[in-house]
């Protein structure tokens, strides 16, 4: 059974919940604040319940809510129901922005409290869940230049990344856009011996053709009217490092002739020169499109091809990674969320279901950008797919995403939304409007993550 500590000075309430609560939990109790920092010296519980009226001040709340700090400074993870006087608002209110999870007020209904410290529960369960999802990519991002996944595709190009960067064997990367084709470069270009020398990349359907060949073999002064300095280009600059071609199916044909001789020989000539530059560096290139159709199409050489492809590694989209969907939209949600100092949030039931059939077109760049997006609008803890911007496509999906419970809390949040905004926050009318107690109103403004500051009596 999970671990239960209960902080309270009256013999009445320890014996009341000592009674209530020891079948589904092993019950721990402290009398005051100096007992609860010793508990959790020796021992840990996920939920505490914490009276602030503690000694040797119990007629003040001063020692409970340092109780509730230290705490939270020793093990920031229990989750901490605050139990409150009915007319102690405005204190429960101060331990909420403090963080504790939830209050309760006085007198105690143990029911009510059974289902507050079961949810109590079942949310650390899933941050500690995430927390150490997060961990492992943190480990294997470390080693891979930011690379992370877990199914076995991945496993698979993380294996084939060690293996060959200790090699200068040219590698083409073959994936769909936004899968992470640079990612792998970087990662071989990273383990290599050449990873104190430059990473260089260029992608070769960004720039106009009569601009590109300047680019990566450089100019010699005079060579066009305007080249008044000679210019060094990408290839060069790679000397001794790593040269990435992306998207190099769009490369001209003419072009492909003298990337193939700089294969075979390694020497460039810049434009306008006759001087033939040896350059040592490393080629690494990457392309979207079906290279087969491109050679049979005439749009790509052959040869060049078998020099690029001595080794190719092959990048699964998105939708066939299966758990890594999840895995990676939770390390995003993290990033961003501690890099905008928002506070800790996590992906409604609806948004991990759709999440996980949805195609992703743009695949780890489009779930990259969503998420970051969601954290960047979403004013409450809990990510919705309208912040994902996924409503208008998971209606169209129907049943198969929105189930009754869902939309039914989807009505829910918005009657309550307007209830809130309507009567300014006043507890009363407001449950009045929606026929419900005011219990209930606290319960459900928590759960849908809605900001109520007036809580009116």
């Amino acid at each position: 059974m999970e671990n239960l500590l209960i902080v309270d000075d009256s013999e009445d309430i320890r014996k009341q919940l000592r009674w209530g609560l020891n079948k589904d939990y092993t019950v721990h109790f402290a009398e005051d604040g100096k007992g609860a920092l010793a508990f959790f010296e020796q021992q840990y519980a996920k939920v505490v319940i914490l009276d602030l009226g503690l000694p040797p001040r119990e007629e003040t709340t001063e020692e409970g809510f340092r109780c509730l700090e230290e705490i939270l400074k020793k093990r920031p993870s229990p989750k901490v129901i605050v139990v409150t006087g009915q007319n102690d608002r405005e204190n429960a209110l101060k331990a909420i922005q403090m963080g504790a999870y939830d209050f309760y007020p006085k007198p105690v209904d143990l029911r009510e409290l059974k289902i507050i410290i079961n949810r109590a529960l079942y949310l650390y369960n899933i941050e500690e869940e995430n927390n150490q999802l997060q961990y492992t990519f943190a480990n294997r991002a470390g080693e891979l230049s930011g690379m992370v996944g877990m199914c076995p595709a991945m496993e698979k190009v993380f294996s084939n990344i060690r293996k060959i960067a200790t090699s200068d064997a040219p590698v083409l990367v073959v994936g769909e856009s936004g899968t992470g084709k640079e990612l792998v470069a970087k990662a071989i270009h990273s383990l290599s011996s050449r990873k104190t020398d430059r990473f260089v990349a260029i992608n070769c359907g960004a720039i106009p053709e009569n601009l590109l060949e300047s680019e990566l073999f450089g100019v010699e002064k005079g060579a066009f009217t305007g080249a008044h300095a000679q210019v060094f280009g990408k290839v060069e600059y790679a000397h001794q490092g790593t040269l990435f071609l992306d998207e190099v199916a769009e490369m001209p044909l003419a072009l492909q002739v003298k990337l193939l001789r700089f294969l075979q020989e390694k020497i460039i000539q810049r434009v306008g020169g006759r001087k033939d530059i040896p350059v040592d560096a490393r080629i690494i290139a990457a392309t979207n499109i079906a290279i087969g159709k491109a050679i049979r199409d005439g749009n790509f050489r052959e040869d060049l091809y078998y020099r690029l492809g001595v080794i190719t590694i092959n990048l699964p989209p998105l939708r066939e990674r299966g758990d890594d969907i999840l895995l990676l939209a939770n390390l995003f949600l993290k990033t961003y969320s501690d890099k905008l100092s928002k506070k800790t949030k996590r992906f409604s039931k609806s948004a991990q279901e759709f999440m996980t059939i949805y195609q992703w077109p743009g695949n780890v760049r489009e779930l990259e950008n969503r998420v970051q997006r969601a954290v960047i609008m979403s004013e409450l803890p809990v990510i919705e797919l309208h912040d994902l911007d996924f409503t208008e496509l998971a209606e169209s999906k129907g049943s198969m995403v929105l189930t009754l419970r869902e939309a039914r809390d989807r009505i829910e949040r918005d009657m309550l939304i307007k209830a809130n905004d309507k009567y300014k926050g006043n507890m009363t009318k407001i449950s009045e409007a929606l026929g419900v107690s005011r219990t209930t109103i606290y319960d459900l403004l928590k759960k849908h993550g809605i900001q109520n500051t007036a809580l009116h009596e």
